[in-house]
């Protein structure tokens, strides 16, 4: 005798307690820990400051490491207007002098970082949010976050994706 799907006992913890509920299969039951994850982007943009950035990027390789992240922290960067500046073939047959380089001026260089912290850890995940932004290396940099839900995260995310 097979029984129909409406006769299938579902036993659920309620606040009162366990509660035994009749449902079919087609329910789906969320589990606590699917939900979406705590999500945001960091977006710093130093400018033609080189330097800074690198400084910048060495002072969160070095928290990813001590902290053991992983991959909770990403970081990536993004060079704008840095396809006029010529190749360095043209520099080296040009006959330019000793201390000229065809890539003097960088351009724009932003610094997305991805801050993907899991439900349960919304607490490191708002730690992190603060004390990025108030690091003495990423001052000089402007800066903007970007939360899951706000406007242009798709488009940001996106962008974050397409950058190697």
């Amino acid at each position: 005798m097979a029984l129909r799907p409406a006769q299938y006992k579902i036993l659920v913890l309620s606040r009162t307690g366990l509660e035994l509920k009749r449902d079919s299969l087609t329910v789906v039951l969320r589990g606590r820990y699917r939900r979406c994850m705590a999500q945001a982007f960091l977006l710093f943009d130093f400018g033609t400051n080189e330097e800074a950035a690198q400084q910048a990027r060495h002072r969160l390789e070095g928290w990813k490491q001590a902290f053991r992240l992983g991959d909770k922290i990403v970081l990536k960067f993004e060079r704008k207007g840095t396809e006029g500046a010529g190749s360095p073939e043209e520099g080296k047959t040009g006959g330019k002098g000793k201390g000229d380089t065809p890539n003097e001026s960088p351009g724009s260089i932003n610094v997305l970082v991805r801050l993907d912290f899991s439900d349960h850890e919304k607490l490191s995940f708002q730690r992190w949010l603060e004390r990025i932004p108030n690091e003495e290396v990423f001052k000089p940099a402007r800066s903007s976050v970007v939360r899951r839900g706000d406007a242009e995260f798709s488009k940001i995310q996106s962008d974050f994706d397409s950058l190697d």
